[in-house]
């Protein structure tokens, strides 16, 4: 998956944080939390902070800078401020023709740690939206530990996918998606799997469009035809962050019972209802009584 050719991408979409630090112990204890949050919903981050002593953030705070295509397609600070970008203008058309006012969220590319609405986060965390201060954080070295640990294929459209999910999150909190639902109910039909398979969903809306859609600023299309391959690629990053897989990885069994996202195959499944239906109807995992 390429960026097609023509132009740069502007600079200042992605905040950047490094050398944040994380509270002592706070890899493991990080680890902990985020493993916690995928198999109960539950963020216990701040009762682990608790236990490790001093809070993480500061560091150097920048930002990217504007990126040309090619390094938009190789480097993965500039792929993210790039994807982003192209989220913007499919979201903010999409979101004004439903009727919803569109607020562009924030985004913050970070190593070691961060401080965010939602508490401390350390990059161990994984990425992540905060619908508190309506950012999305994400350390992109999270895509090494999607091949090295969960067994994705990687891959550019794969990484994207990842970043378009949780900006997903973002349109699900402005359009009140988010309220109202049970965040603690766990189980592969509980409302915090809804939620998260729709934002599967509106991934796959916006890599359909975005092959398609042309770029204001560039005058081309934001990306080049997807080819199968890719699109395979995409589907192995939905599949190494399905509850079962994570399951499996981490303590050798399942248990649907505590599912938050849903299995590898409901997050394949809803991230190709996007990519082939293109609409927000047909993303609608609220109203459906098979997942």
């Amino acid at each position: 998956m390429t960026f097609s050719e023509g132009g740069s991408f502007e600079g200042g979409r992605v905040r950047t944080r490094r050398g944040g630090k994380a509270a002592a112990g706070g890899l493991g204890l990080g680890v902990v939390a985020f493993l916690i949050y995928q198999f109960t919903g539950v963020d216990v981050g701040p009762a682990l902070e608790g236990l490790q002593g001093a809070g993480g953030g500061g560091g150097e705070v920048g930002e990217v800078a504007e990126c040309t295509v090619e390094e938009a397609n190789a480097n993965r600070e500039c792929r993210l401020s790039a994807t982003l970008q192209s989220l913007d203008v499919f979201w903010g058309e999409t979101v004004a023709a439903a009727g919803t006012d569109f607020v562009q969220p924030g985004a913050e590319s970070f190593e070691g740690a961060t401080t965010t609405g939602c508490g401390q986060a350390s990059s161990s965390t994984g990425p992540f939206y905060c619908p508190a201060d309506q950012f999305i954080f994400m350390d992109v070295g999270f895509f090494d530990l999607l091949q090295s640990r969960f067994g994705a294929s990687g891959g550019p459209l794969a990484e994207m996918y990842v970043t378009a999910h949780e900006y997903g999150h973002h349109i699900q909190n402005i359009t009140g998606l988010m309220d109202g639902i049970d965040r603690q109910a766990t189980g592969p039909e509980s409302d915090g799997v809804r939620l998260e398979l729709q934002a599967d969903c509106y991934a796959g809306m916006w890599a359909r469009d975005a092959a398609t859609r042309i770029d204001p600023d560039r005058g081309v299309t934001f990306l080049e035809p997807i080819t199968d391959e890719q699109l395979a690629d995409a589907l192995s990053a939905a599949e190494a962050v399905g509850d079962d897989h994570i399951q499996e990885q981490t303590s050798g069994g399942v248990n649907p019972d505590v599912w938050t996202h849903g299995s590898s195959e409901q997050r394949q499944s809803w991230f190709v209802t996007g990519y082939n239906e293109g609409s927000l109807a047909a993303c609608d995992t609220f109203s459906t009584t098979e997942l």
